[in-house]
C-alpha cells in the first residue's frame, strides 16, 4: 500500500531544464570555457559536487572551488528564473489530491538549501509537504539512494510503501536503489528515452495523476 510520494525538485516541481542550461552558460562564458550541450544532459539529477568536476576545468575548480561555483552559478539561476517561474501543469491540484487522501508527501533534491526554498516559496507549495531533504543534508547524491531514504525516514514511511517522481536517470536509479516505485516525469529528457529506465509509469506532466493511479502502483 503506498502512503508516501517523494517529489523531485528540478524538472519535477517545476521545467526548469533550460534555465538551468542558460545559468551554466552564462557562467561558463564568464570563465572562457565552451561547454556542449549534450555534456549537461549526462549530469542532470546529480548533486554539484559531481556535476562541477565533470563540467568544468579541474584549473579553475581548483582556484575558485566547487562550493563558491556553485553558488555563483544557482545566484544566476534564481535570478533569471524568479521572473517565470510557475509550478508543472497539474502540480498544485495532484498535491492538494494527495493531502486529502492522506498521504504523506516530501520533497527529495539534489538541490541546494537556496534553490529548494526559492522554489517552495516562489510557487507557494511549501506548505504541501511533510518533509523537504535537499543535497546539502546528504552525504551522497542520486544515483546513491540517500536523499530517498532520508526522505522515507522523516516522513515515517517504509521505502517499500513510498513513491518517486523524478526526470533525471540519476534520479530514477536512485529510487530503485532505495526500493520505490517510481513514475518518470518527461521534462528533461522524452518519453522515448526515459523508456529505456526502470520506472513504472512515465507521464508529462501532472495532470493525468490521481491518489487511485499512484495507490495502483
Amino acid at each position: 500500500m503506498r502512503r508516501g510520494v517523494i517529489f523531485d525538485m528540478d524538472g519535477v516541481l517545476v521545467d526548469n531544464r533550460d534555465i538551468h542550461m542558460e545559468a551554466f552558460r552564462i557562467l561558463c562564458k564568464k570563465y572562457d570555457i565552451d561547454l556542449p550541450r549534450e555534456k549537461l544532459f549526462s549530469v542532470f539529477g546529480m548533486g554539484n559536487d559531481e556535476i562541477f568536476p565533470i563540467l568544468l576545468p579541474k584549473k579553475l575548480i581548483e582556484e575558485k572551488g566547487i562550493r563558491p561555483l556553485a553558488e555563483e552559478k544557482e545566484a544566476i539561476y534564481r535570478k533569471i528564473f524568479e521572473e517565470t517561474i510557475t509550478p508543472t501543469p497539474g502540480l498544485v491540484p495532484f498535491l492538494h489530491a494527495l493531502k486529502k487522501e492522506g498521504f504523506r508527501t516530501a520533497v527529495g533534491s539534489s538541490g541546494m538549501a537556496a534553490n529548494v526554498r526559492f522554489v517552495l516559496e516562489k510557487c507557494h507549495i511549501a506548505d504541501c509537504f511533510d518533509a523537504i531533504v535537499n543535497g546539502d543534508m546528504v552525504t551522497h547524491c542520486k544515483p546513491d539512494p540517500e536523499i530517498f531514504l532520508t526522505a522515507s525516514r522523516l516522513l515515517g514511511v517504509p521505502p517499500s510503501q513510498c513513491v518517486v517522481i523524478e526526470d533525471s536517470f540519476a534520479g530514477i536509479q536512485a529510487a530503485r536503489n532505495a526500493g520505490m516505485a517510481v513514475i518518470a516525469m518527461a521534462t528533461t529528457f522524452s518519453k522515448e528515452k526515459l523508456a529505456s529506465t526502470d520506472n513504472d509509469l512515465i507521464v508529462s506532466d501532472f495532470t493525468p495523476l490521481t491518489p487511485r493511479i499512484v495507490q495502483s502502483l
